[in-house]
């Protein structure tokens, strides 16, 4: 039947409505297999930039069903390949990334992550098969599109400096040049079968705040002997949760948040030093590199009007994420023809951050998120989350949607 399908496609000059049905058929296809690599991938799940055997394996698999396709190293386990289709010059690029995370799964199933506190929680097994599974399908209905598919399946997504950074420095958009780049993340808040899309800023940047704020230790009943950096610190973190949090000093999207304090004192001894540990966030530029600048000020000036002093630290992380206008739409309008606009949704803002933000400061870029819960099935836990799964049903539109999301893309090459 299938061979009658592709046979009509020549005759009838490849529709619209015929390729979107191809592409669906060829989804279905693949699905069990598609669930066996990811299972595969999930019990297997390797660390940020440790991704050795997890690159060979996605390797293995394109070599061996994707006829014609050519593959090269980036980024120490990164891979690029390369899709040919029907003549053409334009280029596209899709991502998957490949790193697990240090987290001890506690999912009762038969591809339970084999490493001891190394999970795939994060779904980027998922992002992995279905990049496959689009390969596959691209792979197969080359004869029916122009241009070039680039599939980057880079490292480290989950740790600084990003995967991405390192990706596009050895050249994935540029050898070749990607018009557009496009990747799809699990969300399980959707429902399988179901999309969501945003135009513009849609993730934040992220940066982790190191304080170190100094004082004078001594003997906790010895008031006046001792500066308590412990002091310092509390009036540190209000001063900074009123000046961002509660009095916003603007109305763009921000968060300033500490999550680790330590001071290494005990009921009566004060320490030399208190450390503190935080993250900033926002979705613009100019108002993160003034922030920084706020933090630093704030903080030293409380230190020394205190009789301490501080050591600021900033990490600059991951840059916002920017969907463009134009890859977005074309995105979503492949999405609502591809599953019906009825399952595709808008997303709100999200303070999480995402490396892909370096791949949308350089290209046209679209993120959107695939649907992976499932309610009545119990599927409904959280990504970074020890119990985190998905519908399996979920790889069989993540893979057939991105095929046709690339198609779409490619038209007129």
């Amino acid at each position: 039947m299938q061979g009658r399908f592709i046979s009509s496609l020549r005759i009838y000059t490849h529709s619209q409505v015929e390729i979107t049905e191809l592409i669906r058929t060829l989804a279905a296809k693949h699905l069990a297999e598609i669930i066996a690599i990811r299972r595969h991938l999930h019990s297997e799940p390797e660390l940020s930039f440790k991704e050795f055997k997890t690159s060979e394996y996605v390797r293995h698999i394109l070599l061996e069903k994707v006829p014609g396709i050519t593959i090269r190293k980036a980024a120490g386990t990164g891979l690029i390949a390369c899709i040919t289709g029907n003549g053409g010059s334009k280029v596209i690029a899709l991502r998957a990334d490949m790193d697990a995370l240090p987290i001890s799964e506690q999912n009762d199933v038969s591809y339970k992550s084999k490493n001891q506190n190394i999970m795939h929680a994060c779904g980027h097994d998922v992002h992995m098969a279905s990049l496959l599974g689009t390969a596959m399908i691209l792979g197969e209905i080359k004869e029916h599109w122009k241009g070039v598919v680039e599939l980057i399946f880079q490292p480290g997504e989950e740790r600084l400096p990003g995967g991405a950074s390192m990706m596009i420095n050895e050249g994935a958009l540029n050898d070749p040049a990607p018009e557009y780049i496009f990747a799809q993340h699990v969300f399980p808040p959707l429902e399988a079968g179901k999309t969501g899309f945003r135009k513009g800023a849609y993730m934040a940047s992220c940066d982790e705040i190191y304080l170190t704020i100094g004082g004078k230790g001594g003997h906790a009943a010895m008031r006046g002997t001792y500066i308590n950096p412990i002091l310092i610190a509390s009036r540190v973190l209000l001063a900074l949760e009123e000046k961002f949090m509660l009095k916003p000093l603007n109305s763009i999207p921000t968060v300033l948040s500490f999550g680790n304090i330590q001071g290494n004192g005990a009921t009566n001894v004060i320490p030399q030093e208190v450390k503190l540990e935080g993250t900033f966030r926002t979705m613009n530029e100019e108002w993160r590199n003034e922030a920084h600048r706020i933090i630093n000020d704030t903080v030293c000036l409380i230190a020394g009007e205190m009789g301490g002093n501080c050591l600021v630290r900033i990490e600059k992380g991951y840059p916002a994420l920017v969907n463009d206008d134009k890859a977005t739409g074309i995105a979503r309008h492949a999405a609502e023809i591809y599953l019906g606009k009825e399952n595709v949704t808008d997303l709100e803002k999200s303070m999480t951050s995402e490396d892909f933000s370096f791949y949308s400061q350089v290209k046209p870029a679209c993120f959107y998120r695939l649907g992976t819960g499932n309610k009545a099935k119990g599927i409904v836990s959280g990504v970074h989350t020890p119990t985190f799964n998905i519908d399996e049903n979920a790889l069989e539109t993540g893979m057939g949607l991105m095929a046709y999301i690339a198609f779409s893309s490619l038209r007129g090459s």
